[in-house]
């Protein structure tokens, strides 16, 4: 089935359904990144609510908030299932914390990626090994370069289709879906921290700031770590 055929035909299901479906469509690896967000949440909530034999992992930085790891745990214990954590690599995180420091990213955006990559892109090609759908919580809204992404593309980076299901969700629909199915969230996010990411590269935002201003707050740049372009 082409890019193309597969926008078409899911393009006429909802959530669940179009997840159920996967599984009829491919018969390869189908696994879930989140990074616990909002629209993360809401898709964790349908995979381990309907037990769907589909991988749910996060990228685990070492710089995560606190209220991240708590809200794994809520989360792993109310569906009794379990977020798998993919970590960097040790010597690689050691090696550029000897010659560039501890919180060299705010110090160039050449830096900032270079932790980017560390931390979140090495880990990300691991985890996406032999994996046939790559299923994202991406919504169009977000930003301007997540507004010209379709419901399924090709991944060229990491060589895999790119399921994103919620792209044409509102962040309205996303806030009831948690409120009416009593999704756990976190805290931060009645805080002001509406993309929640690595605690260091993290602010709350005013309600007139662009939904993204709180990463990597420093910089003037598209606000992305590589890991969906940029």
């Amino acid at each position: 089935m082409t890019i193309s055929e597969l926008n078409s035909k899911y393009s006429k299901l909802d959530l669940t359904s179009a997840l159920k479906t996967l599984k009829d469509d491919f018969r390869n690896k189908i696994v879930f990144s989140t990074s616990l967000g909002q629209e993360d949440q809401v898709i964790t909530d349908v995979i381990f609510r309907n037990q769907l034999k589909i991988e749910v992992f996060t990228l685990d930085t070492g710089r995560l908030f606190q209220e991240t790891y708590e809200l794994i745990d809520r989360t792993n214990a109310k569906y009794n299932q379990r977020i798998n954590a993919y970590f960097p690599d040790n010597q690689l995180v050691e090696e550029f914390v000897k010659t560039k420091g501890f919180n060299s990213f705010y110090e160039s955006v050449e830096n900032r990626k270079e932790c980017c990559k560390i931390r979140k892109i090495i880990p990300l090609r691991r985890a996406l090994q032999d994996t046939e759908i790559w299923i994202t919580g991406l919504r169009a809204e977000q930003s301007e370069n997540r507004a010209e992404m379709a419901l399924f593309e090709w991944d060229e980076n990491f060589k895999t289709i790119k399921f994103n299901p919620l792209i044409n969700w509102s962040l309205n629909e996303v806030l009831e879906y948690l409120k009416q199915n009593k999704v756990p969230d976190n805290p931060l996010h009645k805080k002001g921290f509406i993309s929640i990411g690595c605690q260091p590269c993290t602010r709350a935002i005013a309600t007139d700031e662009h939904p993204r201003a709180g990463r990597w707050w420093w910089e003037n740049s598209k606000k992305e770590c590589g890991l969906h372009g940029l």
